[in-house]
């Protein structure tokens, strides 16, 4: 299969991923290449802006260019134009959340500070206990290799899971406590 069929030529400065295939004729509706294309060529309309010249006084000749203090905005982009800035313009006002601006605040409900309360409250961390199948397992491991915590990690027909040392050893502790019987 050709990687030209498939979009995937390598050349720089063009295309470097599939190519949208569009039908003959008009555009397809799902076409996002005329929307995001990013041309490097000189725009042929420029928008027009406002600025303040100085000239000199005895020849005439423009001497500086004034510009507006507001931001350029070339690509005419919504999210970097004054006029929103204009319009959201901050009135020294701070956000200082929901409740503070009301000022009918009405007492909590039961059920709310119930919810809050229990919300509040860190969960007991329960313990994993060893299963009644996991407890029999150690038990023959035990049973057959006593303190012997290497022979029983290498052991393929007791230990399938292939448990390390440590792990055999925290388990056998483990099991220990719980009241296993060290001499099965």
């Amino acid at each position: 299969m050709s990687l030209t069929r498939l979009g995937l030529t390598s050349r720089l400065n063009s295309a470097s991923g599939g190519i949208e295939k569009l039908r003959p004729g008009a555009e397809s509706k799902t076409s996002t290449t005329s929307k995001l294309a990013i041309s490097n060529a000189i725009p042929k309309t420029i928008t027009p802006t406002e600025a303040r010249v100085e000239r000199d006084p005895e020849t005439g000749k423009i001497t500086r260019v004034i510009h507006a203090a507001s931001r350029p905005n070339p690509l005419n982009d919504p999210l970097n134009s004054d006029s929103e800035d204009e319009e959201m313009a901050d009135d020294g006002e701070e956000f200082a959340g929901f409740e503070a601006g009301s000022g009918n605040a009405q007492p909590k409900n039961e059920i709310v500070k119930q919810l809050e309360e229990m919300a509040s409250r860190v969960p007991e961390k329960a313990e994993r206990r060893q299963s009644q199948r996991e407890k029999e397992w150690i038990e023959r491991l035990v049973g057959k290799y006593g303190e012997d915590y290497k022979g029983m990690s290498r052991d393929m027909r007791l230990n399938p899971m292939q448990q390390t040392e440590a792990d055999l050893r925290k388990r056998v502790g483990k099991w220990k406590v719980s009241g296993g019987n060290g001499t099965a």
